[in-house]
C-alpha cells in the first residue's frame, strides 16, 4: 500500500534507482539544452553525453520543469491515495524549480507543501530520503516536512572542481567568483551554504583537495551515526577509493554511497568533480 502522504523531488537529488523504488518517491526532471536540442535530466541525457558535450566546449544551458509537469505530479499522487504531498526541491537560489512546483501546486487536489532544500545533490537527497521514510512509517504531512527540515538543518555538503570556468559560464559561481583570479594555480574547495555556493579554501593540487574533502567529512560526522554519499562526475575511481577510506575514519558510518550526478550539475560543474555530503542516520 502506498503511503498517505506521496513525496516528490526534482531530479537534481540524484538519488540512485532502488531507493526511489524502494521509497515510492517522484521525481521530476529538469531540462538540459544541448546543441539546441532540450532533454530531460537523467531520462534523455546521462552524464556519459554530457561529459562529451562539456569536454568538446559544445552549448550546454538548464532549465527547471514547467509548472504543469508538478501539476501533473501532484494529480498522479492524489489517484494513488495519497491525501497531501511534500515536495522538495534544489535551492531556490540556484534554480525557479521551487517556483515552479508552487506555481503547479496552486491548483492542486490534495494539500502541497514546498521545501527549498537550501541544497542540491544528496544534499537535497539525503532530506528527501528522510521525508519519504517517515512517510512510509505513516507520518502526518506534518511529521513528514519535519523530517526532512531536521535532515536539511543536519546536512553538510563539500565538492571540489577542477576549473570554476563551468560554474562561471552557467552563472552560478556566486561568491566563489572571489577565487577566479587564481583559478589555474588552485583546485578551490567550496560548499553549500545559505543555499549558495560559497567557497571555502584554496589547496594546490587534486590529491591535497580530495585529502582535504575526506577531513572535512570526518569534522561534519562527530561522533553520532551518519550517512555519506561521494558524488563525482567522470571521477569514478577517485570516488570509490574515497568511500573506501572512509568507514576508516568515521566509526559511527552507516552507510556510504557512490553517486554519479548527471547533467544538470555536470553542466555547471564540469567532469572531474568530486563532493561529499554528510548526513545524520
Amino acid at each position: 500500500m502506498s503511503p498517505s502522504v506521496a513525496v516528490v523531488t526534482d531530479s537534481t537529488a540524484y538519488l540512485p534507482r532502488e531507493e526511489t523504488s524502494r521509497l515510492g518517491i517522484t521525481v521530476v526532471p529538469l531540462q538540459v539544452v544541448v546543441g539546441g536540442r532540450a532533454l530531460d535530466d537523467v531520462v534523455q541525457v546521462d552524464s556519459a553525453r554530457m561529459n562529451d558535450a562539456l569536454r568538446e566546449w559544445a552549448p550546454v544551458t538548464t532549465s527547471r520543469p514547467a509548472p504543469q509537469r508538478f501539476a501533473d505530479a501532484y494529480d498522479e499522487a492524489a489517484a494513488r491515495g495519497a491525501v497531501a504531498v511534500v515536495s522538495i526541491h534544489l535551492s531556490g537560489d540556484m534554480s525557479g524549480t521551487v517556483e515552479a512546483a508552487r506555481a503547479g501546486a496552486e491548483d492542486s487536489l490534495i494539500p502541497v507543501e514546498v521545501i527549498d532544500s537550501r541544497s542540491i545533490a544528496m544534499g537535497l537527497g539525503f532530506p528527501v530520503i528522510a521525508a519519504a521514510e517517515a512517510a512510509a512509517r505513516g507520518a502526518t504531512p506534518a511529521a513528514v516536512a519535519d523530517a526532512a527540515r531536521r535532515c536539511l538543518a543536519s546536512t553538510s555538503s563539500f565538492f571540489y572542481v577542477d576549473t570554476l570556468e563551468y560554474l562561471r559560464r552557467g552563472g552560478r559561481i556566486g561568491a566563489a567568483a572571489t577565487l577566479l583570479g587564481s583559478a589555474l594555480m588552485v583546485k578551490p574547495l567550496l560548499h553549500i551554504a545559505e543555499g549558495a555556493i560559497v567557497p571555502l579554501e584554496k589547496v594546490r593540487t587534486a590529491a591535497r583537495a580530495i585529502a582535504r574533502l575526506e577531513d572535512l567529512a570526518v569534522q561534519a560526522a562527530g561522533t553520532g551515526p551518519v550517512r555519506v554519499a561521494v558524488q563525482h562526475l567522470a571521477t569514478r575511481s577517485r570516488a570509490e577509493a574515497l568511500a573506501v577510506r572512509l568507514p576508516t575514519r568515521i566509526p559511527a558510518l552507516s552507510k556510504v554511497m557512490v553517486v554519479e550526478v548527471g547533467a544538470v550539475i555536470g553542466a555547471h560543474t564540469g567532469p572531474g568533480m568530486l563532493g561529499l555530503t554528510v548526513s545524520p542516520a
